[in-house]
């Protein structure tokens, strides 16, 4: 093999292990001397508190958020506002009384659904939440407590997928991603399911978004303000009740971030701001790059089994994965090492699908849901 080949295997290998293995192992370098960020104590008054939630064909389920959030236990002055944009949400949600409803006859996708709702919030605090997100208990309280302290704009939530397998595995590894982000200053990672800001920061998102809680996050860090992290409060809810289903979901975040990244792309230029490592690691090259660089790597694989053992064990291992998800598919339960293996693999495929979606040029503002 040439020194040319050489090279070029060795920037694939590092592309499609920068998001899994390289950021991570930067993080923890850059953050293992650094404290743990410590709650600030409780206010003297707390501040009132203005919840979110958009909601499109949630007629079952709506009732029981709304009263969700107010047994939430949160001390200050809370309001709930649902946004609801079809009949049947906007009449269940009517028969909860502590919930200001606002309800339209036309499906306005999430973002302007979220924008509407901000613009008749009062609270000085946002939350923003999902309606088939159940939170723990003391939640709100968890994330309202660090505003007013070291410039935070913004507070994620701890976003907890029930039941066995995979998706867990993926959700404690971005977890953790949140958390040292937030050590070292700021994180990107706000989620849609539980997520806090301060309304005065708050700028209308644009409608045709995809991913609105990256666009969010984002306007957060250029205004000035931080984003910190809170594991304690947290957000539930069970897996994708299918394989089609999940596949769906994440090829459209796939192309919704590159789609948020495409539009502020100014931001990946590096110093141009605090978020922009994170944008790199965390979201380009993970969700995208890496995956693309990760199946050209196996195309070559292929190509040199028959004569490469090493390439021969790196194809082997795929197939494996590739049997793991077959089995998963069929709905076999898997062993923790087996699930691992097999959701790494999911995504790299599902990354580089949502890559070549965006490519082509889909841009999925609305998409089928079905009725809870």
């Amino acid at each position: 093999m040439s020194a040319r080949s050489r090279a070029g295997l060795a920037v694939l290998a590092a592309t499609a292990g920068f998001g899994h293995v390289l950021y991570p192992l930067w993080l923890w370098a850059k953050t293992r001397t650094l404290p743990e960020r410590h709650p600030p104590p409780a206010p003297e008054s707390w501040p009132a508190v203005s919840v979110v939630v958009a909601a499109h064909r949630e007629a079952g389920l709506i009732a029981a958020k709304v009263e969700d959030l107010v047994e939430n236990g949160y001390a200050g002055p809370l309001e709930v506002i649902i946004v609801a944009d079809d009949r049947a949400t906007a009449d269940a949600a009517g028969e909860a009384p502590a919930a200001k409803v606002l309800a339209f006859d036309r499906r306005l996708g999430k973002p302007e659904a979220l924008n509407r709702g901000i613009a008749e919030a009062t609270g000085d605090v946002v939350v923003i939440t999902d309606a088939n997100a159940k939170l723990a208990p003391g939640s709100l309280t968890a994330l309202v407590r660090w505003f007013g302290h070291d410039g935070v704009a913004g507070v994620a939530g701890e976003k907890v997928v029930l039941g066995a397998g995979g998706e867990g595995i993926y959700w404690r590894f971005e977890s953790w991603l949140k958390r040292q982000e937030a050590r070292s200053g700021t994180t990107i990672g706000l989620v849609g399911e539980l997520a806090a800001f301060e309304r005065d920061r708050f700028r209308p998102l644009p409608r045709d978004l995809a991913v609105d809680d990256l666009w969010l996050a984002l306007d957060l860090i250029e205004g000035g303000g931080n984003i910190l992290y809170e594991p304690s409060a947290r957000s539930e809810e069970p897996e994708s009740p299918d394989l089609g289903a999940d596949w769906r979901r994440r090829t459209r975040v796939v192309i919704g971030t590159l789609d948020v990244l495409w539009r502020r792309r100014s931001l990946l230029v590096p110093g141009s701001s605090p978020a922009t490592p994170q944008l790199w690691g965390h979201r380009l090259v993970r969700s995208s790059a890496g995956p693309m660089a990760h199946a050209v790597l196996l195309a070559l694989a292929l190509r040199q089994a028959p004569r490469n053992p090493a390439a021969a064990a790196f194809a082997g291992a795929h197939a494996w994965g590739a049997m793991l998800l077959l089995r998963r598919l069929r709905g076999e339960q898997l062993g923790r090492l087996e699930a691992a293996v097999a959701q790494v693999l999911y995504l790299q495929v599902v990354g580089a699908a949502g890559t070549i979606r965006f490519l082509r040029g889909e841009r999925p503002v609305f998409w089928h849901k079905d009725a809870r």
